[in-house]
């Protein structure tokens, strides 16, 4: 228990922290951006310019980012928020108007990191070039949704956890159900 209770007392400090430390300037251009990935907009418009312009690799690519950004929202937003309904960061820790503008949902996983996160780790096996570019906003991403108070750090951690394990099984589950489909039955080896 004492374990959670400091956890807390870490992440009101960082949040604190980072609300009241990224300068004006640097905080704009984090909402810019976080704005351009609200519901997605910047990682599937990423993805129709890779397909478009970045032949085979880029489809492919493309395919598996929008895949893992699927389902990292789906564990996201459809099951980590309904479990967890943990409050939003308190107002007054927030020391500016950006506050006003956050969601009501729970505060926990952090579904803009989580899309984040799963685009560019699903992107960057296939095309290592376009995942080090998808990283620069997406960390970007991560840092504005503690800034702007819309969440505490931990939330954020979790969203990449989540966006990672969207990216990994994106990329694993086909191929293992690819396999399991082509290796011959027992008894086709047995008596083949």
């Amino acid at each position: 228990m004492r374990l959670l209770t400091d956890l807390h007392e870490v992440d009101g400090a960082l949040t604190r922290r980072a609300a009241s430390r990224i300068p004006p300037g640097v905080a704009k251009v984090l909402s810019v951006v976080e704005e351009s990935a609200e519901s997605t907009k910047l990682w599937c418009g990423v993805a129709a310019v890779m397909a478009w312009k970045g032949g085979w690799r880029g489809r492919r690519a493309a395919a598996a980012g929008v895949g893992a950004l699927v389902v990292a929202q789906l564990v996201s937003n459809g099951l980590g928020k309904q479990l967890a309904d943990r409050p939003r960061p308190p107002a007054e820790w927030i020391p500016h108007d950006e506050v006003a503008d956050r969601p009501d949902s729970s505060s926990f996983p952090s579904g803009h990191t989580a899309a984040a996160v799963a685009f560019t780790a699903a992107v960057a096996p296939t095309w290592p070039a376009a995942g080090v570019l998808c990283a620069v906003p997406a960390a970007m991403v991560a840092v504005e949704r503690v800034q702007s108070g819309a969440h505490y750090p931990s939330d954020v951690a979790a969203g990449a956890a989540v966006g990672l394990a969207g990216a990994w099984l994106t990329r694993r589950v086909p191929a293992l159900f690819l396999r399991s489909r082509l290796q011959p039955s027992g008894f086709l080896r047995h008596w083949g």
